[in-house]
């Protein structure tokens, strides 16, 4: 990249609510297990809001989630696919060919041979369904923060997750299919495919549209990129207020399962966190052994290590239901995701005079 557009990754730090959104998954939680408890038909009449296994209102909760980040996206990047391929080649290797397997295998392990006595053999196959859908959604949008933490190449964290995009529109659906297949999961292929095009299509179409009609108005270059980020930063808002208030429906419906089996989420963390700190690890080594420059190499492990969420989320609601096992699993993801990544800038950050320097522009 020796160009230099301007920063696509926004100039502000990890704000104050961002920072300790973790804390605000916890309240949240607490908050869906006391309501799903003192009013339990008011949630049984939510969760009846739905056609084709889409309910309504988590509908337009994950559009809310997902569209702010979609507008970030700038497709025009993809033209410099080319240069410098080593941080893309790591990427995609572990968000396709890696990711989605072993968070398979931690499930099978975990959930049908480890924790066999400790959890309901009846809902097995709905946490190990989480797990695959955590696997197969790599991150799009809190990856920007954590390329900026690391001091990340900014234009070169924008290649990789808009080929990430593009690859998981058509890449996605096939590698859960295929892996619930292989666990003995029913596959609802029509639901699987809606759920793609609502919550991933769809938002995306939605924020290149946007992008395009920013930019027409203020003007190519710096200007119309400036516009974009303003908006961005005005909706952003929306992105985190759909993410707790499903947090707080999905948990609404779990509360008596959760409140029956208190370890639950501990077991399902598990897991989680040795797939986190593992593909990380995995990623982060072959940077060091190619040789990658950290401002690559950083950004290039952090985006294998988190996960599109949001996707995870809706897809697990599609799919399986709001109660489901499969949509408690990636909530959990949720919960563990935050800290966890934090922990890793702070790792790579002192760890970055292992890497060749960055290159200049």
């Amino acid at each position: 990249m020796t160009d230099s557009p301007p920063d696509k990754l926004a100039a502000s730090p990890l704000s104050l609510f961002e920072r300790y959104l973790s804390l605000w998954v916890l309240l949240c939680i607490i908050a869906g297990i006391t309501l799903g408890t003192l009013l339990p038909d008011t949630f049984q009449r939510l969760a009846g809001l739905e056609y084709g296994s889409v309910n309504f209102i988590v509908a337009v909760l994950i559009w809310f989630m997902v569209y702010p980040m979609m507008v970030a996206v700038d497709f025009t990047s993809l033209k410099r696919v080319h240069e410098r391929p080593k941080g893309l080649v790591i990427t995609l290797v572990v968000n396709w060919l890696i990711k989605p397997f072993t968070m398979a295998a931690l499930g099978l392990l975990f959930f049908e041979v480890l924790f066999v006595d400790l959890i309901d053999p009846a809902n097995a196959s709905q946490y190990i369904a989480g797990m695959i859908l955590l696997g197969a959604a790599p991150c799009t949008a809190m990856v920007f923060v954590w390329s900026q933490l690391t001091r990340g190449d900014a234009n070169y964290t924008l290649v990789q997750v808009s080929l990430n995009d593009v690859i998981m529109i058509f890449a996605f659906a096939p590698i859960v299919a295929l892996l619930l297949g292989v666990t003995d999961i029913s596959v609802p292929w029509a639901t699987l495919l809606l759920s793609v095009v609502l919550y991933v299509v769809i938002p995306l179409g939605a924020g290149a549209l946007t992008r395009m009609h920013l930019i027409r108005r203020a003007g190519p270059g710096a200007q119309g990129e400036a516009l974009v980020a303003r908006f961005t930063s005005r909706i952003k808002p929306l992105s985190v207020m759909g993410l707790l208030a499903t947090v707080v429906l999905l948990f609404g419906f779990q509360g008596q399962i959760i409140l029956e089996q208190p370890l639950l989420i501990a077991l399902i963390a598990v897991p989680l966190l040795i797939q986190s700190y593992g593909i990380f690890a995995i990623a982060y080594a072959a940077a060091y052994l190619w040789r990658v420059p950290f401002n690559v190499a950083a950004p290039c492990a952090l985006i294998g290590t988190s996960n599109f969420f949001e996707l995870a989320v809706a897809v697990a609601i599609g799919l399986f239901g709001l109660n489901s096992g499969a949509a408690l699993v990636t909530v959990v993801g949720v919960l563990v995701e935050v800290p966890v990544m934090l922990s890793l800038v702070a790792f790579a950050n002192r760890t970055s005079h292992w890497f060749p320097a960055a290159r200049p522009g």
